[in-house]
């Protein structure tokens, strides 16, 4: 029964849908159990729960190795057997982004088992691997549903090029991919040993399920990890075996010249805020240290080889950063060929300094380590170490304060009256006890946390406050409503707290081998190196141009581009890098890229001091220049039709005017429905597929006072600029067979009887089941305030990143549809996007063309996509508009179905003279009407007038 309230659950369209799109949206979500919504609100089947169920199991010696290639069944397509594949002897399995396969093991003796599997990480979408894992055909625990395993990656070459003003340039990142073993394990850190699976005795079935990347498989390995041993009874070991400390040997490895990584993000960095590293300079920009903000997620880790010249004990020393985390230190886990010499080093501390500083292994009595003569691999992973525990019973403190709050709401409301007697305690079984459970174990933690750090810190100033505030609440129930407000920015600080206690960062600039003799130098350290460096980098900021990325070519340069983008300096350096490598080498053309704040694009450009080509514009401003002959008209170049074929007709539409079309697209986006699987599963509703499903259920959310998020209707950020017509009265406009305008944009069409009807659907939602106009949409779906809503599609990128402790419990499709009278379903969206112009003034239009025609380019648009969220993680997944590249990015296979169900229906919403007064005063009828209670016709039909007006003064000023 469970598994089929599940199933309806995930639904991403109804019984009754018979679009195509939907269709397939509704086939991905059938075939993608590894997205479990049975399990989605059960917090108990976690894998601290599993370990208790099975807490007196032995762990058996037997070791059983499974062939991949020898499975017992497989479902889905994309399974292959390879032979002999890159000096692996043998038969191994490929297995794709989706399906199943399964294996059948025999296991003598009952117990706990680890997990290994031996991989090929062949060629995919450049993100981590990621299966679901059953035994018997049921996920053991929660957790076992997102194993990752990791790329290997490395610069893609080992010596540094540098531009022509001196600076070294950022070595882009390839994959090098081996043959690896890793053990299962938690892909969020909170387990600092791999997982233990328990097996009775008998036949078992072992099934991996793709969720995203394929890979090639040899075996699967049931095993016994064991521990490594304390510090002293290793050397005592290893001094039983005669080895001796070697004399007056210093090996230094800088840390840039790292030979492995398992993220692109693990790029090598430029340090120009202390003189401690190497190399270093004041002035240009040197490629010297490694990690850093990047090199801050559990499981993240950088490898680096060392030549040792002969066997013998040496020691160990690394010269880093670490001024990011107060009150608690990063953790690193430190192995040696792939093994953790001792105890000691599976847990090594970095702890809070605000500048460089030596850390040798040990401290003042340094670890001494035997290694043979020959190369040796010296791996740093990311762990939370001491702090994983305590930063896992937050998180789960937090989902249980949580709902707490959305069952105090379902009885209160968000706006409770404080003269009322809401008897909270006794209407909320167990109310108080969750309080107190939830108050002891926050105290715990943050006495947990000064000792560990030996400080009292910000770090448990939080949970105090928490703790204190659930005391306040325990002592006088009655003044819970009046708390509600504090108590919801509490638990959304908490929310924050565990993101960033999971982060763990460090740089490091070198690590150093020495004989135990040998003393570390402290160079660039003392406080006169910090000075003259601090004075030249103050002299040198004079002379240097902050705009200007990369090459820089000369007026004289045959053929030149300049190009201004105005997003952030990561975003340029990279773009540029990418200039460099493919464009300026293919076809000659020199492009200077200039980082800008694109506001002073229409000043510059009156001025006649604007760019040739501009990037990452709004979707107003094409047309706006068009109108005053400042853009330059693509359809002029023989090969336009074949390039715009790279998008989608609703892409285009927003720069088509009078027959001409005034840029290429850059990224386009639009809404999708987001839904928080637990709570709609709590309240037995299945996702709505139509306007009037979504009727039905407000009337629950109401009803329990959640909410139903509707994209918000805000007035403009900056005075002046440009407000779109709100993104869900356009959905609901197309949806019903509306129009913008008529008659080739001479006239607006919000009067016509569409117009006005859809006007009045949207506004009712506020009216009558009184939605909210303004509110942060990902705070509110975090509580589960708001367990349902429109919201742009990027969103998805936030919410993986910000929200950890609902992972696996929140889901996306596509918005609600209307029914068309031949019965299918209407599902149409409206798109926004960017979008790269050219200047009608550019001095050389054919080189200009050439540029943008390379960067909109698939093979452009999936690189800059995969380095952006190699750069920053996966909260930068680039929204392209490119049809294939926006294939090639990597997500989760079932998420991309509804995404691209969606991308389907998407519509663009058409520029015209004067058309900026529609989003303004749609935005002024609706307040007019939601606020000012008149009636929405009224309303409508008032201010459509003023938009008449404006496009047939702007058509008249044109000339048109």
């Amino acid at each position: 029964m469970l598994a089929v309230i599940g199933l309806l659950i995930m639904l991403p369209a109804g019984l009754n849908v018979q679009a195509e799109t939907t269709t397939q949206a509704v086939a991905a979500n059938e075939q993608a159990p590894g997205e479990p919504i049975e399990i989605a609100a059960n917090q108990e089947n976690k894998y601290v729960a599993y370990l208790a169920e099975h807490k007196d199991a032995p762990r058996p010696d037997q070791e059983i190795i499974l062939e991949a290639a020898d499975y017992s069944r497989v479902e889905g397509g994309g399974f292959e057997k390879w032979s002999d594949y890159e000096g692996m002897a043998g038969e191994a399995l490929l297995t794709g982004e989706t399906g199943k396969a399964e294996w059948t093991v025999h296991v003598r003796e009952s117990g706990f088992y680890n997990l290994s599997m031996l991989y090929y990480p062949i060629e995919g979408k450049s993100s981590a691997i990621e299966r679901a894992f059953y035994i018997d055909g049921k996920l053991p625990f929660k957790e076992a549903a997102f194993l990752q395993f990791d790329r290997i990656w490395d610069n893609q070459s080992d010596q540094l090029t540098q531009d022509n003003q001196g600076n070294d340039l950022r070595p882009r990142q390839v994959e090098r991919p081996v043959w690896s073993e890793k053990a299962f394990q938690d892909s969020d850190g909170y387990e600092n040993e791999p997982f233990l699976f328990y097996f009775s005795a008998g036949t078992h079935t072992l099934t991996l399920e793709s969720s995203r990347e394929p890979v090639l498989i040899k075996r699967l390995k049931l095993f016994k990890q064991s521990a490594p041993l304390p510090y002293a009874e290793v050397k005592k070991a290893w001094d039983s075996e005669g080895i001796k400390p070697v004399n007056g040997q210093l090996l230094t490895i800088q840390g840039e010249d790292a030979t492995a990584k398992s993220s692109p993000t693990l790029y090598p960095l430029n340090e120009r805020s202390s003189p401690a590293v190497t190399p270093y300079s004041s002035s240009v920009i040197k490629i010297n240290t490694i990690g850093g903000l990047n090199w801050r997620i559990p499981g993240q880790w950088i490898e680096w080889e060392v030549d040792v010249p002969e066997t013998g004990f040496y020691k160990l020393a690394f010269k880093t950063q670490q001024n990011y985390v107060r009150g608690i230190y990063s953790t690193r886990k430190l192995t040696i060929d792939g093994a953790v010499p001792f105890a000691e080093m599976a847990k090594v501390p970095f702890r809070y300094k605000s500048s460089y500083r030596m850390d040798i292994m040990g401290g003042n009595e340094p670890y001494l380590y035997k290694l043979e003569q020959g190369k040796h691999v010296v791996r740093l992973e990311v762990s939370l170490g001491e702090f994983a525990p305590l930063i896992r019973e937050v998180e789960n403190s937090l989902y249980n304060l949580n709902s707490m709050y959305r069952k105090i709401l379902m009885i209160t409301g968000t706006k409770p009256d404080e003269y009322r007697d809401y008897q909270l305690d006794r209407k909320i079984p167990g109310l108080l006890d969750v309080f107190v459970t939830e108050r002891d174990r926050l105290k715990g933690i943050a006495g947990e946390l000064v000792r560990l750090s030996g400080q009292s810190s910000d770090q448990e100033a939080l949970l105090k406050t928490m703790a204190e505030q659930l005391d306040e609440m325990i002592e006088d129930p009655d003044t819970i409503p009046k708390r509600l407000t504090a108590y919801k920015t509490n638990t959304g600080g908490l929310g924050t707290w565990v993101q960033t206690a999971r982060e763990q960062p460090l740089e490091v600039d070198a690590l150093y081998i020495a004989s135990p003799d040998e003393k570390f130098s402290k160079k660039g350290m003392g406080f006169g190196a910090k000075l003259k460096h601090e004075t030249a980098a103050f002299f040198t900021s004079f002379f240097t141009d902050y705009n200007q990325i990369g090459n820089v070519s000369d007026e004289d340069d045959q053929k030149s581009v300049t190009v201004w983008i105005g997003s952030g300096r990561d975003q340029a350096n990279t773009m540029k890098a990418m200039i460099d490598e493919t464009f300026t080498a293919a076809t000659g053309i020199n492009v200077n890229l200039k980082l800008v704040n694109m506001t002073t694009l229409l000043p510059a450009t009156l001025a006649g001091q604007g760019p040739d080509v501009a990037m990452q514009i709004g979707n107003d401003l094409p047309v706006n220049f068009a109108m005053r002959n400042a853009a330059a008209d693509l359809t002029q170049f023989a090969d336009f039709g074949e390039v715009s074929t790279r998008f989608r007709e609703s892409a285009v539409l927003p720069y088509r005017y009078d027959s001409g079309v005034y840029a290429l697209p850059e990224t386009q986006t639009f809404n999708m429905l987001f839904y928080r699987k637990d709570i709609l599963e709590e309240l037995e509703l299945a996702v709505p597929q139509t306007w009037d499903e979504v009727s039905t259920l407000l009337a629950v959310l109401s009803k329990n006072h959640m909410q139903f998020g509707l994209p918000v209707v805000v007035q403009s950020a900056v005075q002046g600029q440009n407000i779109p017509p709100n993104s869900m009265f356009a959905a609901l406009l197309f949806q019903n067979g509306g129009q913008f305008y008529r008659d080739g944009g001479k006239e607006s069409d919000l009067d016509s009887r569409t117009g006005i009807e859809t006007f009045k659907q949207w506004s009712e939602f506020y009216t009558d089941y009184k939605l909210e106009k303004e509110y942060d949409f990902a705070n509110r779906f975090r509580t589960g305030e708001m367990p349902i809503g429109i919201a742009d599609y990027t969103l998805y990128n936030q919410l993986s990143v910000f929200a950890p402790e609902i992972r696996g419990m929140w889901g996306f499709v596509p918005i609600p549809g209307t029914v068309k009278e031949d019965g299918t379903l209407d599902r149409t969206v409206s798109s926004g996007g960017s979008a790269v112009v050219m200047l009608d003034k550019a001095k050389d239009k054919e080189a200009s063309w050439e540029f943008m025609k390379w960067w909109t380019s698939e093979q452009t648009q999936t690189v800059f996509g995969r380095e952006m969220e190699g750069l920053m993680g996966a909260a930068a997944r680039y929204p392209t508009a490119n049809i294939k590249a926006l294939d090639s990015l990597p997500w989760p296979i079932a998420d991309y179905e509804n995404l691209k169900a969606q991308f389907e229906w998407a519509e663009g919403v058409p520029e015209v003279p004067g058309g900026y007064f529609t989003g303004r005063h749609l935005f002024n009828a609706f307040y007019k009407t939601v606020v000012g209670g008149v009636e929405a016709r009224e309303s409508i039909m008032d201010y459509v007038q003023y938009i008449q007006d404006e496009i047939t003064t702007k058509r008249k000023e044109f000339g048109l």
